[in-house]
């Protein structure tokens, strides 16, 4: 299978250094649109490798850039979105970590189809030892005249500043981290206006996740069409998937767009661990409804397909459980987190993902009511599509989910039921 974003990973790191990159063909592509292309031309290339966005909601990248004015009076902005939040996932680390100059080359070129002179990594602060490595990639990139000013003989400018989160997943949400970015309360912003025309103080901004921004300099080299080639008609290129839990082999995976589940979970990762059998794949991070066995059989790694079974790709996170996992503890761990996590800005999250924790916690002690199962999937339902942003659906679309595949692990919650079922023992 053809490599995009991981082929310098079995350099064990060595590619931080500036030299190894270059010499691994680093920094040719900027090369290349700096002598012989137009920001339009690079804009267009994009759109046609069928690159969506990596980061959740797979929105099509060069179209996205499309949408920044041509003409601003005010500054525009790169911002790479590095808060890698989502329980389950561990990709954008170890692009950054072990290849930091695909990241910055990558958003070099983004900035040069923008005309953005000033640009942003805003990193997970848990990442404090890849900030130190970006930092270092930054200094020798801009010692090498690959950033800055007056960049490889020409009048372009850029700058990459490094800028840590404090540990609130709300900031993974755009506007949110633009409102930190500024040094504000990381709360969603009302949309429109869209970043793409007020973003970043007010100018004109992209935010474009880690893995998206490193598979430019590679379509900037191979071309468009080829890069689409790589995957499906409207899931372009290869993606890396975070595959934890239950397998042999977990770690991150790097599969052309559209490969089959059940090859990653059974043939890469080797199949689950111990013999056991397999009960549910969570396809794309925590906040992703579940798969069964039987969903895993159909489902491919692109977006259409994991929608079409009724979930999202997301940013994935694919988390697989055995037989011996209680689908409902599942499900409270993942409702506490967001109950935690949110920022209080809307009463749908606010208290909706707090009376989710609480008609769990009677649960989890056997003591649940007749018909709070069905109050769970109900008090989703008025969280979801009603919040100020997508973390209300977050944390309401897992509780739907897994009560519409495992329902049987909820009702043993139910006090009466308990009875039943341990008189019967």
């Amino acid at each position: 299978m053809t490599k995009v974003l991981t082929t310098r990973f079995d350099l064990k790191g060595e590619a931080c250094d500036i030299d190894v990159y270059i010499k691994t063909g680093g920094y040719q592509a900027l090369t290349k649109v700096l002598k012989e292309s137009t920001p339009d031309q690079v804009i267009e290339e994009v759109k046609k490798s069928s690159l969506r966005g990596r980061g959740g909601a797979g929105f099509p990248t060069g179209m996205k850039w499309s949408f920044v004015p041509k003409q601003s009076a005010r500054p525009k902005y790169v911002v790479c979105n590095a808060d890698e939040s989502e329980p389950g996932t561990g990709k954008d680390r170890d692009l950054m970590r072990y290849d930091p100059h695909q990241l910055l080359e990558g958003m070099a070129i983004a900035a040069y189809a923008l005309n953005a002179p000033n640009n942003y990594i805003y990193i997970r602060g848990e990442y404090w030892y890849i900030i130190a490595i970006l930092e270092k990639a930054i200094a020798q990139a801009k010692e090498r005249g690959y950033l800055g000013k007056n960049i490889l003989g020409t009048d372009f400018e850029c700058n990459i500043y490094v800028h840590p989160g404090a540990g609130a997943y709300i900031c993974g949400e755009e506007t949110a981290l633009l409102e930190s970015l500024e040094g504000k309360r990381g709360h969603p912003r009302l949309k429109p206006p869209f970043p793409a025309i007020v973003g970043l103080y007010g100018g004109p901004t992209v935010v474009n996740n880690v893995e998206t921004l490193a598979a430019v300099p590679w379509i900037i080299n191979n071309g468009g069409e080829a890069y689409k080639a790589l995957g499906t008609e409207k899931s372009g290129g290869t993606k890396m998937f975070t595959v934890s839990g239950h397998v042999n082999k977990p770690g991150n995976y790097e599969v052309p767009m559209g490969y089959p589940m059940r090859d990653l979970i059974y043939k890469d990762c080797g199949g689950i661990k111990g013999g056991k059998q397999l009960k549910g794949v969570i396809p794309g991070g925590s906040s992703m409804p579940v798969f069964t066995p039987e969903d895993v059989e159909k489902a491919t790694m692109d977006y259409e397909s994991i929608a079409s079974l009724g979930s999202m790709l997301g940013s994935g996170g694919v988390i697989v459980m055995d037989e011996t996992v209680d689908m409902f503890e599942m499900t409270m761990n993942t409702i506490h987190f967001y109950k935690h996590e949110s920022c209080g800005w809307c009463t749908p999250c606010r208290e909706g993902t707090r009376w989710l924790y609480k008609v769990c916690e009677r649960m989890k002690k056997y003591e649940g009511k007749p018909g709070d199962v069905d109050l769970l999937d109900d008090l989703a339902g008025k969280i979801l599509g009603k919040s100020f942003c997508a973390l209300g659906d977050a944390a309401a679309m897992p509780v739907q989910g897994m009560i519409k595949k495992f329902r049987p692990d909820f009702e043993k919650r139910i006090k009466q039921n308990f009875v039943q079922l341990t008189a019967a023992d």
